[in-house]
């Protein structure tokens, strides 16, 4: 079955001249923060087996967002998990940008993409009795991200 979670800790930052095209991506998490509704299995992921919490607490990205036409953009740059860096790239799907109730100039996004654990030094892996493998490779990125002009 697939297993979802969150990390409930985090910032980032989108720094644009003129409209999103070109525009610098960063972000962190806090690994402590992850939350899988399951405290065993959290506790699990931030040991040294997963993410070594106490090593390396925070993940990292840095990139640009790049158009690819209407609505759709890439992101594309460099993800940190523990001491492994790669780049990646990522679809988004631009949702537009409106003036809410307060005053504030609102952006919203959705970003989606997957990246394989064990090439960031994720490879604990577990066999069952009847062969199964108990974490697979692929995880799947999925962020709704919604930022306010500054």
């Amino acid at each position: 079955s697939t297993v979802t979670g969150q990390f409930n800790s985090f910032e980032g930052s989108l720094e644009a001249e003129n409209g999103y095209n070109g525009a610098d991506v960063s972000f962190s998490l806090d690994v402590n923060s992850i939350d899988s509704n399951v405290a065993d299995r959290d506790a699990h992921l931030k040991s040294a087996d997963f993410f070594d919490a106490e090593q390396y607490p925070k993940i990292t990205f840095n990139g640009k967002l790049n158009e690819k036409g209407g609505e759709a953009y890439s992101l594309d740059g460099e993800l940190t998990i523990k001491d492994v860096t790669k780049s990646i790239s990522l679809n988004v799907n631009y949702g537009g940008e409106m003036v809410d109730g307060y005053g504030q100039t609102k952006a919203g996004f959705e970003i989606e993409g997957a990246i394989n654990r064990k090439e960031f030094g994720l490879t604990w892996d577990m066999v069952t009795e009847a062969g199964g493998v108990v974490v697979g490779d692929t995880v799947k990125l999925i962020l709704n991200i919604q930022l306010v002009k500054q």
